[in-house]
């Protein structure tokens, strides 16, 4: 794929970036390098290579998927203005 000017300029449109005509072929050049970097990685034989979430290989933390409450209720409500029986106590907002 091949960029030109026009494409430059409604790349700029569509990101809300003011380019001057005199920075266009500039900026058609850089495109054109980058877009080249692109191909030559569709060149790349990766036939047989697992996907990767990193590149260092490890291996997932897990633990035990138990519920609990935290065991810490009479930390949770002890700022509380009003509390009871381990939960908060609010003022009655509809009648």
């Amino acid at each position: 794929m091949s960029v030109d000017q026009a494409i430059v300029r409604r790349i700029a449109h569509l990101a809300r970036i003011a380019v001057d005509d005199a920075d266009l072929d500039h900026l058609k050049d850089e495109l054109n390098g980058i877009l080249g970097w692109v191909e030559q990685l569709n060149e790349i034989d990766v036939e047989g290579v697992e996907p990767m979430t990193s590149v260092v290989e490890m291996a997932m933390k897990k633990r035990a998927d138990i519920v609990d409450d935290g065991y810490i209720a009479d930390e949770v409500v002890r700022n509380a203005p009003m509390s009871e029986d381990d939960y908060y106590v609010v003022p009655k907002v509809v009648e």
